[in-house]
């Protein structure tokens, strides 16, 4: 049987240990929330990609016990779900819908554009799936407020809802899964405009020959601006308000 002293001195080690852990994390275990949990789940995903969304390696990102991670999400899906809506809100954060619909669809859009493509790990498995949260409620609600300030009713408002938003997401989805690749290939991709398609002979292909020295100026970014205003454009040749 151990003695007091044993007992004590056993004590004392199990308690150094346990501070020698938590000094080893190098932080103090944080006091878990959602918001927390996703913040860390997206930092992984961004450094290290999809393979990183466990709960075993968000937990250890947190310094916490992933079984703690359960009493915020019930599975990965649901914890997926959450990081998509945080986009959302990232996107609309300080965003005040003007008085001109078609202008505050442009800078609503281009926003969230812009907030995929800085994390375009995330954005190839979110932009492909409806949150059912708050952030994207308050989207949707404000396109559709657009939509019916351009005279659409209801039915209509969400048929054009709904293709601008898919235009989008795939658009988003597009260009984060493009910035995804290593460098080298997006180099090869990028110069073949430059390249393959220069040489292509005018007597088998005559309109790329003609195109050849423009295709390569197209900036990418410019080009989804761009497509969104034919979008828009669209949109307000069909709006009743513009009749």
């Amino acid at each position: 049987m151990e003695s007091r002293t044993g007992k004590r001195a056993t004590a004392a080690k199990a308690t150094k240990a346990a501070k020698g852990k938590r000094a080893d994390s190098g932080r103090p275990r944080p006091s878990l929330s959602p918001r927390l949990i996703v913040e860390a789940c997206l930092e992984l995903m961004d450094t290290e990609g999809a393979d990183a969304l466990t709960f075993r390696r968000i937990g250890a990102q947190l310094g916490a016990d992933p079984t703690a991670l359960y009493r915020h999400f019930r599975n990965k899906d649901d914890l997926l779900l959450a990081v998509a809506d945080h986009l959302l809100e990232e996107g609309i954060e300080g965003f005040e819908p003007s008085d001109d619909w078609r202008q505050t669809l442009r800078r609503l859009f281009i926003r969230m554009h812009k907030v995929y493509l800085s994390h375009p790990r995330a954005a190839v498995l979110a932009t492909v799936r409806i949150t059912r949260r708050p952030a994207e409620m308050r989207v949707i609600e404000m396109t559709l407020t657009a939509l019916s300030d351009a005279g659409f009713p209801p039915e209509q408002a969400v048929r054009h809802y709904r293709a601008l938003v898919d235009f989008l997401l795939a658009w988003s989805c597009m260009d984060a899964t493009y910035s995804t690749l290593d460098a080298n290939t997006r180099r090869g991709d990028e110069s073949a405009w430059s390249g393959e398609y220069a040489a292509v002979p005018a007597t088998t292909h005559p309109h790329i020959a003609a195109a050849a020295p423009y295709l390569a100026s197209v900036d990418d970014d410019a080009n989804f601006h761009f497509a969104l205003d034919l979008m828009l454009d669209a949109i307000a040749a069909r709006a009743p308000a513009s009749g």
